[in-house]
């Protein structure tokens, strides 16, 4: 039986050289696709992929936020994480979120076809390229501390839509809130975060990957 693949990466030629990768691989198969973060839970429920290979910064929802939520709605989901970063927070925050493996996208060739291996096998895997991060991390015992880290889950959600440009009245439909609500997150935020605009709160969510470049 072949396993299931999904895609989540806001860039098309990028899927489109996973896909023609994964799909020359004969016990793959790639059955969706999507650069929405927002997308990928209904597209797991309809097509039950065994793996998805999620990007860390995707419009909607990053990454981290989605693949928290893809796992609380499908336990046995594995997730590979795909960055073009292999700093500590992105590479931390993926793994709290529940990640089983993490590939730079410069190494996403052989390097993503071994993640696989490994996760199919619940076998965690890191790319050369992030070993020496985890491990570093691990030595120093640092899993926690970066300010990202003190934001909630809807805060993290609010702080990437802002960035993103959404007014707060897109914000809350988006959100399913008041925006009033929307209003007290954004203060929340600034407060926690110690930014004092919008254009510092944009710069601040590129830099912590919480929306895409």
């Amino acid at each position: 039986m072949k396993l299931r693949i999904m895609l989540a990466d806001d860039h098309q030629m990028f899927r489109d050289a996973l896909r023609s990768l994964l799909e020359k691989t004969a016990d793959l198969l790639v059955v969706a696709e999507t650069g929405n973060g927002l997308d990928v839970v209904n597209l797991a429920r309809a097509h039950l992929p065994d793996i998805v290979c999620m990007d860390i910064g995707m419009p909607g929802m990053n990454g981290i936020e989605t693949t928290r939520r893809l796992l609380a709605a499908r336990p046995g989901i594995k997730v590979i994480a795909l960055s073009a970063y292999s700093d500590q927070r992105f590479v931390l925050d993926m793994m709290r979120a529940g990640a089983s493996a993490y590939v730079t996208k410069a190494e996403a060739g052989s390097e993503l076809l071994r993640a696989i291996n490994a996760v199919r096998q619940n076998r965690n895997y890191f790319c050369p390229d992030v070993t020496n991060v985890v491990m570093d991390a691990v030595s120093r015992g640092e899993d926690q501390g970066k300010p990202v880290a003190q934001l909630g889950a809807r805060e993290r959600q609010a702080l990437q839509l802002v960035a993103e440009g959404y007014t707060s009245a897109q914000i809350a439909e988006q959100m399913q809130i008041a925006a009033s609500t929307v209003d007290v997150h954004r203060r929340n935020i600034m407060r926690k975060l110690n930014k004092h605009s919008i254009a510092e709160l944009t710069r601040y969510a590129i830099q912590s990957g919480l929306a895409p470049v």
